[in-house]
Order: C-alpha cells, then structure tokens, then sequence
C-alpha cells in the first residue's frame, strides 16, 4: 500500500511538473503595431493590434520614447486614453490620436513605439509577457507647392486645370470645400521633359457647391502634413434652368417593369397595379445607386491624357435637357418627386450610331438603372464621359478607342420618354457641364494654354 502511495504520489509530482512547464510554454499575447507604419506628424492615428486567447489580457501598455523620456499612450488600467475593439474573438485593437496635435511633449527626430502586453496561462501557473517596438521618424515640416499655371476662371458646374509643382512623392491635387480631385505627373499630360515635382489636376466646382467654396492645390506628405495654395481668380455664376416633367401611366408602365428586371438591388418586383411608387425609388435610390456606380467606374483612371482637342457632339443632335436642370415631376397635376438632370439629352433621330466624343478606354459597357444600356469612357487624368439609354452596344469593356468611333446605337432604355443620347462629361467621377469641353475655344485657353506655357517654364528652369 505505502508503495502505492508513493507511487501516486511521483505520477502527480510528474504530472504537475509538466503540466507547469507546458504552460509557461504557452505562447505570449502576439503585437502588431500597424499605425504609424514609419513617420508621423502633427496629427495621425496610433493602431495596436494584440492577440491572445479569448481576447483576455492581463495588463496592457503602450508607450512612445523620445530623448530618453517615455510618455503613456495608453493601458488596460486608464483605458480613456484611447478606445479598444475587439477584432475577433482572439484579437483586441486600440487605437488613439497620434502626433504633435495629441502629443505635445512629441517633436522632429526619432522616436520609438513600445508596446508590452501579458496574459494569465492555463490554471493562472504562469504569466506569459510580451514586448515590441517599432522605430519612426517625427516629421513636422509640410511639403512644398506651388501654383505654375495662370489664369483660372471657374463656371458654377464647369471643370478648370491646374498646373502646380509638388514633391513627387506627396499626395497632391486640388481640394474644393470637403472634395478632393487628385494631380497626376505632368509628363502624363503630354509633358515629356517635365521633372517630377510637375503635376496636372482637374477639378471642378460642382453644380451644387456654393459659389464661395473655398479652392486650393494640397501636397500631403506621409506624415500627414499638409500644405496648400489658393490659385483661383474669378468664379462665374452660371444659371441653371428649370423644368417640369408630366408623368402618365403609358411612360410609367413601359419604363418601370424593364428597369426593376435589370435592378435585383431594388429588391422589387413589378407591381401589377400602381407603378408610381416603384418609379420615385427608381428615380431616387437607383439614382443614387447608379452615382455611385459610376464614379467606382472610373476611379481607376489612367495617369496619362488620352484625348486630343475638342469633345465632340453627337451629329446633328438637338438639346432636349441641359445640364442641372432642376426637374419637377408631375403625376396626375400632383408634384411627386425632385431631382437634377446632370447632363444633356441629345436628340436625332432614331437609332443612330453614337460615336465617342474624344479617345479613350471604355471602362464600362452594360446596362446601368436609369441610364438604360450604357457606356463610359475613361480619356485619362480622372475625365471621362458616359453615353446612356443606348439601343445597342458596340463596345466592350476594356476597348480602346478613338474619336468619332461607334459605341452603339442611341434608343430609349432606362428612364427616356423618346430615342436620345444621355451625354454626360465626368472630373472624377462627378458630372460637370460638358458645353465647355466641347467648345474649342476653352479647350485652348483652359488646357493647351496651360500646358505649353507650363511646358515652357520647365524647360527654362
């Protein structure tokens, strides 16, 4: 018996042994310190990023150094001076301000990120630690910029272009009110010898945008320092017309069942009785839907210009709609619904070829809610136009062409009360008034101008 006992008594002296060596083998909470990736400036955003079982953490803290001194960003026992998430079940995420801004004790020069974390092993027999670090530079000093184009006369819904030098390697462009159209390097613009720190942008003050929006080129550098230039001489008002539209159970029973079959995001069926309630959220949460699809289109657009000289007009077209026009839609003398038209219907007639105003990409062809079958046309530097209610296509994605090149037929698909072309001309993905890309005269003064004479400073300089 005593052997017995003894013998008992060595397998749970053996048995805890290692049960306590296995679990102070157990892994430590694992760190990730994601934000700041190298550099940080006057204001950013700190991201930590911590595993361990459960999520269950014994202590946290996050620190950074500088000069020998260490300032507390953040611990599981003062947890205000940040916010904590989980990510899934085994991972926690703080995150909190970062920079000059939030960290006054905080200047240029090196400084050093520590994050030390530890949990309770299996049965609380040990307690498992972890430490990381992450070395970054604080930069305070902005980029620079500078305006090199002259003269910038802006329409209420008309584009302009900006020249303007900037570090190569700073997110630039240009900024109106909370809208930011991105620059691109000028040798893309037909600039060959143009050095690096030259740059195009596009931009627009849109229909909607008060004519005292404030406009400025931007350089941000990726410590989140920015600096800006205002450049604008002179905006001009431009009037916008309003119309009312009669809508009758003929147009609503014909646009309606076709559109809410190529719509499956509606989650709508046709209706067998009354349309109008199907029609006013086609016309504003497909339009809506149908804006943002657009601009996704094209958000990937080419770095370099690929058209030349004026837009062109489709052939012999009358204007039936103007762009912003104010629309008031009438249904039984009823007002029923509000929106903007942006872009111009075209008329001619039936089923005419539809050529591309200028040389591009087309980065969509199919259909698209309202517009009916559609195409788009990326020509580069973030323009691009859209053809809409086509009969047919003749174009696919992904086809280069060049101006005056048949894209299809025009036709009456989506939202059209008769055979037209919807034209509409796009800076950034937001539509603006097409008449003066199609007016040679502005495309001389507003680009070409710019460019030659941009194009002759950087090669004096």
């Amino acid at each position: 018996m005593f052997r017995w006992l003894m013998t008992l008594v060595v397998i749970a002296a053996v048995a805890g042994g290692v049960l306590y060596v296995l679990t102070g083998r157990s892994p430590a909470p694992s760190i990730t310190i994601d934000k700041p990736d190298r550099v940080a400036g006057r204001k950013g955003t700190l991201e930590v990023t911590v595993g361990a079982p459960g999520a269950r953490l014994t202590s946290l803290v996050v620190s950074v150094e500088q000069d020998g001194r260490a300032t507390s960003l953040f611990s599981l026992e003062t947890p205000e001076s940040g916010s904590i998430a989980g990510v899934d079940a085994d991972r926690l995420r703080v995150t909190r301000p970062f920079g000059t801004e939030s960290i006054p004790t905080l200047h240029s020069g090196a400084a050093r990120i520590v994050v030390s974390a530890s949990r309770a092993s299996f049965l609380d027999l040990h307690t498992l630690a972890s430490t990381a670090s992450k070395d970054i530079q604080i930069d305070l000093e902005p980029p620079s910029v500078a305006i090199v184009s002259t003269h910038h006369h802006v329409n209420h819904g008309g584009s302009e272009l900006v020249v303007y030098r900037a570090p190569a390697e700073a997110v630039s462009g240009v900024r109106v009110g909370d809208m930011e159209y991105h620059g691109y390097p000028a040798s893309g613009a037909g600039l060959a010898n143009a050095d690096p720190t030259l740059h195009v942008a596009f931009f627009a003050l849109l229909h909607d945008q008060d004519l005292k929006t404030p406009i400025a080129v931007f350089a941000r550098d990726e410590a989140g320092n920015e600096a800006t230039a205002s450049f604008v001489d002179e905006v001009f008002e431009k009037p916008f017309r309003r119309s009312r539209i009669v809508l009758d159970d003929k147009f609503l029973q014909r646009v309606v069942p076709e559109i809410l079959a190529h719509s499956p995001e509606l989650n709508m069926t046709a209706p067998s009785g009354d349309v109008l309630p199907a029609f006013l959220k086609i016309n504003g949460e497909l339009r809506r839907r149908n804006a943002d699809r657009i601009a996704e289109a094209v958000s990937s657009t080419s770095a370099s210009r690929l058209w030349q000289g004026a837009f062109v007009q489709l052939g012999n077209s009358q204007v039936e709609a103007s762009f912003a026009d104010h629309r008031t839609y009438l249904y039984g003398a009823k007002e029923v619904d509000q929106q903007v038209h942006l872009g111009f219907d075209l008329a001619a007639t039936a089923r005419v070829p539809v050529a591309v105003a200028n040389a591009g990409k087309v980065v969509y062809a199919a259909w698209l809610g309202i517009y009916g079958n559609c195409v788009i046309v990326d020509h580069g530097m973030g323009v691009a136009s859209l053809y809409g209610h086509l009969s047919s296509l003749a174009v696919k994605a992904g086809d280069t062409v060049t101006k005056g090149q048949a894209l299809g037929q025009s036709g009456m698909t989506g939202l059209a009360g008769g055979d037209h072309v919807h034209f509409t001309m796009l800076v950034n993905g937001r539509p603006v008034n097409p008449v003066e890309w199609w007016d040679p005269h502005w495309i001389q003064d507003r680009v070409e101008r710019k460019l030659s004479e941009s194009a002759a400073g950087s090669v004096a300089r």
